[in-house]
């Protein structure tokens, strides 16, 4: 925009005022921060919801309910399903999380065949820590999602208390599935005896909450589907059947909404940002309307004199925009929140996309904000500027 030798210049009339200066960085600074994090939920709900080409999980979850508690699907379902023609694998699964309300720390257990799971699903788990070897070895241990450790505190050999069950950590899993980050695997026996709720202990046996179903070829999904709910129409506990990202997004679709509003909050800190580093550059060009002239004396053209302050305005964005994003990215990273609802997690991903548009927007919004101050000033003659001083 401007020749290097200027950048002192430049760096010099920002810090001629370093309150107002601060003030104005701190304030971008912070809009950029709540919009980072309301990117963040917003990216974190694509991933969780939108369907893909290749996807070939449908989850059986019983009709008309909605808190995994209300879903109560006999575990002799099991053969029924597996029979229909195009299932690959099916995966008996009792959910339980610690509230079906919408919050930012619910841990949800899902009771599973351990041995199984280690021998299908859990071959797509990343364990980072522990083994699912170890996991075998207690009726009470648990495997967890990366995110859930670090938003918990938890490690290896660590127990914590929760949903009526005190599990012990043996394992600490990544997963490519960012929902799967905030879960704990547990065996489904373990969790079906000990559960919370009128169907405790032995009444909660052959009981599972739902069943996540493979499919041989993703192009079958609907079909499958269609084939597992007319197979189960006429039991005494009907089934709803929808793909994994539907599942998701009928669960937490009142999250969803929630997160959809926040994006005009996202437009109105966009607006405070363009408003504050505006001001600034309008008061600054105000308190040195002789220096200006003293420029264009010494033979400073008024495009030059323009860049300049145009590259004030992008110096006070850019260093607002670089600390409040910086702060929403440790943030997301060190506390490992998400959006849980009615057993289903929405992460919040603050990853390189994110970064990347708020420096690109902390950019555009300092050089939009200063243009128009820029252009006045240097549109000003010299003796208009001498005689308001």
């Amino acid at each position: 925009m401007i020749h290097p030798r200027y950048i002192p210049v430049v760096v010099r009339q920002v810090m001629r005022h370093t309150t107002r200066s601060l003030l104005t960085i701190g304030g971008v600074a912070c809009a950029m921060f709540l919009f980072c994090a309301i990117q963040g939920m917003q990216r974190g709900v694509d991933m969780a919801t939108q369907a893909k080409a290749d996807d070939e999980t449908l989850i059986v979850y019983r009709k008309d309910r909605f808190c995994p508690e209300a879903s109560k699907l006999p575990t002799h379902y099991l053969p029924r399903i597996k029979q229909i023609k195009g299932v690959k694998h099916v995966m008996p699964m009792r959910v339980m999380p610690t509230s079906c309300t919408t919050t930012l720390d619910v841990i949800v257990f899902r009771g599973v065949p351990r041995e199984e799971f280690s021998r299908t699903d859990g071959t797509d788990l990343d364990i980072v820590a522990g083994s699912l070897a170890d996991w075998a070895k207690r009726e009470d241990a648990t495997i967890i999602g990366e995110e859930m450790a670090k938003r918990r505190k938890l490690k290896i050999g660590d127990s914590f208390e929760a949903a009526g069950m005190k599990p012990k950590v043996a394992a600490i899993f990544r997963s490519a599935d960012p929902q799967e980050q905030s879960v704990a695997y547990m065996d489904l026996f373990y969790v079906q005896k000990t559960r919370k709720g009128p169907q405790r202990g032995k009444d909660g046996q052959g009981v599972v909450t739902q069943f996540r179903v493979r499919v041989d070829d993703p192009k079958n999904l609907d079909a499958v589907a269609k084939q597992i709910d007319e197979e189960l129409a006429h039991d005494v506990e009907p089934t709803v059947t929808r793909t994994e990202k539907e599942h998701v997004a009928r669960a937490a679709s009142a999250a969803m909404e929630l997160v959809g509003f926040t994006g005009y909050l996202a437009m109105a800190c966009l607006a405070a940002v363009l408003a504050l580093v505006a001001n600034a550059i309008v008061l600054s060009v105000q308190d040195r309307v002789r220096d200006i002239a003293i420029l264009q004396t010494l033979g400073y053209r008024r495009g030059l004199i323009s860049r300049m302050i145009m590259t004030e305005g992008l110096l006070m964005s850019v260093a607002g925009g670089f600390v409040g994003t910086l702060a929403a990215w440790i943030m997301v990273m060190q506390t490992g929140w998400s959006i849980s609802a009615e057993g289903v997690t929405l992460p919040i991903i603050l990853d390189g996309s994110v970064v990347l548009m708020g420096f690109g927007i902390s950019i555009f919004v300092g050089v939009a904000a200063s243009l128009v101050p820029a252009l006045q000033a240097a549109k000003k003659e010299i003796a208009t500027c001498f005689r308001a001083v």
